[in-house]
């Protein structure tokens, strides 16, 4: 019942903002696929293009620097893929140099993505990966938005709702932004 009214909602939600817009997320996976594609697009703006001082950057002296939150931050995509195909592991990395740290963050994103879009079953509930891992990733997304905006070097804003996401689009190679705000 709860899938369904959240479908619903959806459908209603983007009716209301596109005017014919057809619910296409047929399954928990589908869903998830799309998430990451999502954090892939969110996250590629705040690694791309920062400056070499932002991987040493952070807000407190008790906080992690942003290399340390990328680090984690794959850290997280390679827990999800091992919680997904029931092998659970965690690791804490030790953060590479920075363009290094985001290809090795894109790669794991790849594996997670490649894994749910295969027919391997998962072995954890999808809801699982998403209230954990994935939803921890935004989370850090959000916060190297943040920190590069504190560091002097910000990312400039836009309409999420109209970006151009695509379901296994997960590297660091994405479209251009459509509405951008100044």
């Amino acid at each position: 019942m709860a899938k369904k009214t959240l479908k619903t909602v959806l459908r209603l939600c983007a009716e209301r903002f596109s005017g014919n817009w057809e619910l296409t997320m047929s399954d928990d996976r589908t869903l998830l696929r799309h998430t990451l594609a999502t954090l892939a697009y969110r996250s590629g703006k705040t690694i791309r293009n920062a400056p070499a001082s932002f991987a040493d950057y952070g807000a407190p002296e008790t906080a992690r620097t942003s290399a340390n939150i990328l680090a984690h931050m794959g850290d997280l995509m390679d827990w999800a893929l091992s919680m997904a195909d029931g092998s659970p592991k965690w690791h804490d990395s030790t953060p590479l140099p920075w363009e290094k740290e985001g290809e090795r963050f894109f790669a794991a994103l790849k594996k997670f993505d490649d894994y749910l879009a295969s027919d391997r079953p998962l072995q954890v509930p999808a809801e699982k990966l998403f209230q954990g891992p994935i939803a921890d990733a935004l989370t850090h997304a959000g916060q190297l938005a943040m920190l590069r905006r504190m560091a002097g070097c910000p990312i400039k804003g836009e309409n999420y709702f109209v970006a151009e996401i695509t379901m296994g689009r997960v590297g660091n190679d994405q479209a251009a932004p459509k509405k951008v705000f100044d």
